[in-house]
């Protein structure tokens, strides 16, 4: 299936932490970031080329899903992600995110030794912030090796928001 960016859509959902804009190609769900305060959102060129559906497939369930998500009805998106516009590396480092379950964190550090990659750090903290798919790859369950809230490319309020509704979170401030 063709993934390159002209077959790809794109709509702009609500959530409680902001609205989201939400990207399906051939394969899936491909892109999900928060509207304001993303660093890593796709260049507004490419943005535009993106036609701009009310309706898809994709789109519908994820929404849902999102839905559950926010009221504490799930835990794990069970959608069709497309995560091929990645290096090796990153793909990697987004499959390893995947795997952290809800309610809980992992380091950087840990990130990258699980990777078989412990000195890795950096590359990894680099992936993590380069994923295009907040909250359904959860990238906001990596925390500093102390413990402490940083790096989200949605912003650090985003991030312990979504670590409180999981559960992982009891009020502890970023630092």
């Amino acid at each position: 299936m063709n993934t390159a960016p002209h077959h790809r859509v794109q709509t702009i959902v609500g959530s409680p932490l902001g609205d989201l804009r939400l990207v399906a190609s051939t394969n899936g769900l491909a892109g999900l970031w928060f509207v304001q305060r993303q660093r890593h959102e796709p260049p507004v060129e490419r943005l535009a080329a993106w036609p701009t559906v009310a309706s898809h497939p994709v789109f519908e369930a994820a929404s849902r899903q999102l839905d559950e998500y926010f009221h504490g009805r799930r835990q794990h998106f069970d959608l069709p992600l497309d995560l091929g516009q990645g290096t090796a590396f990153q793909r990697a480092v987004w499959q390893a995110l995947l795997a952290i379950p809800a309610g809980a964190t992992t380091s950087y550090g840990a990130l990258a030794s699980g990777l078989g990659k412990p000195q890795a750090v950096r590359a990894v903290g680099a992936a993590v912030g380069r994923n295009p798919l907040s909250i359904v790859v959860p990238c906001h369950r990596v925390v500093g090796g102390n413990g402490s809230l940083t790096g989200y490319a949605g912003g650090l309020d985003r991030k312990q928001a979504l670590l409180q509704l999981e559960g992982a979170l009891i009020d502890k401030p970023h630092q």
